[in-house]
């Protein structure tokens, strides 16, 4: 854990460090672009903070290589190679998208590229799917859906990103939960403490405690798209790698089981998706709601659900706290329910199921009745100023 802990404080105090000089430059030579009108903040602020995320990353990556700790996942470096790789052109293209606003094909195309990178290059792949038990799947067929599931999670990661600290607080939680759980579940079948997936999620939570330095209200600096479709393809990527280095026997449930053991089989690919449930909520929606509009999925608008939250009467910081409770809700009930699986915490399922459930009805209430006082000031005015739409 103190490899872990420092791997954490090391990418944390790299980002921020690296976030004030990135906030430094661009304010000194005007990186950043003017107001548009979809945006909503009326003063024009950098959104090139994925370049500081990412430096820090790469830093902890590359720091690691030299640590014996963490060689189980060096042994074999083409996955960690095909991960520096593919992070460093979804930077590029996303730091080209925050100066100059790439048209959406490119962004589609640069996403797929990235994502065959981590899964050809770095062979990082969904080998099989739940469907009636485990049902392996072709070579060609692992390679697109693991696409697709990659390019899915970046854009819904990336679709959120429309409030101060939101990004970032939101993996924070998710990726601190998903450490959590990838490390007992690595010490459990695996008889190690060391793994990829639990060392890429150790450097997003320190990338996103670094950057919510400068990012929370008042950010001085925003992510942009390279910090938050690096974070969706990171988080993507820790996700394949936990199910990636499972024994077969794991995910195989068979005839007999009970409901723990069933759990327990299945929680390898259902916590990955708990953990980006509200990105992939708000992402389905905005899909469906712009393609019923007969326009492209990928076309901004100001209807995400954290917009709607705001039009409820929400200011932006409640806004924010409540979706960092969503997630922590969320993914920690089912972290619990998974801790029912093992033998040293068998009331923990019960225990989860009470706890997402209060979680989620306290949430709901402070979703659906924001004060009074801040339902007034919604009406009088709508659109307070908030980082830009996507």
């Amino acid at each position: 854990m103190r490899q872990y802990l420092f791997t954490i404080l090391l990418t944390a105090s790299l980002t921020t460090a690296l976030a004030w000089a990135v906030w430094r430059l661009s304010m000194r030579y005007k990186l950043y672009p003017g107001i548009r009108e979809r945006d909503v903040h009326k003063t024009p602020t950098p959104r090139l903070g994925g370049i500081a995320m990412f430096l820090g990353i790469v830093a902890a990556i590359l720091v690691s290589g030299s640590n014996p700790f963490f060689q189980i996942f060096w042994v074999d470096s083409r996955a960690v190679w095909a991960i520096l790789a593919a992070s460093l052109l979804i930077v590029l293209v996303g730091v080209a998208d925050d100066l100059w606003d790439l048209d959406w094909t490119i962004k589609l195309g640069a996403q797929f590229l990235a994502a065959g990178v981590i899964a050809v290059g770095g062979g990082l792949q969904i080998y099989a799917l739940p469907i009636g038990g485990m049902t392996l799947v072709s070579s060609w067929t692992s390679i697109v859906l693991t696409m697709f599931s990659i390019v899915i999670v970046m854009n819904a990661v990336n679709f959120i990103d429309g409030l101060d600290g939101l990004v970032a607080g939101v993996c924070l939680i998710a990726n601190g939960v998903f450490f959590v759980y990838s490390y007992i579940l690595n010490r459990d079948t695996l008889t190690t403490n060391s793994g990829l997936a639990t060392f890429l999620a150790a450097t997003m939570v320190g990338a996103c405690a670094g950057f919510l330095v400068l990012n929370w209200r008042p950010a001085k600096l925003f992510m942009g798209d390279s910090g938050a479709l690096l974070l969706g393809l990171l988080m993507a990527t820790s996700a394949l790698a936990v199910t990636g280095s499972l024994p077969p026997e794991i995910l195989s449930p068979g005839d007999g089981l009970g409901r723990s053991q069933l759990l327990g089989a299945f929680l390898p690919i259902l916590l990955p998706l708990v953990v980006v449930l509200l990105p992939l909520a708000d992402f389905g929606l905005a899909v469906i709601r712009r393609m019923r509009a007969g326009k492209s999925p990928f076309s901004p608008d100001r209807k995400h659900l954290h917009h709607r939250m705001l039009d409820l009467g929400h200011s932006d910081r409640d806004a924010v706290l409540i979706f960092y409770a969503w997630t922590a809700v969320i993914s920690l009930a089912v972290l619990l329910m998974y801790l029912a699986t093992r033998e040293d915490w068998p009331g923990s399922y019960w225990l989860g199921v009470a706890f997402g459930l209060i979680g989620i009805a306290a949430c709901l209430v402070l979703t659906l009745m924001p004060t009074g006082r801040r339902a007034s000031a919604a009406a009088a005015s709508p659109t307070a100023p908030q980082e830009a739409t996507r």
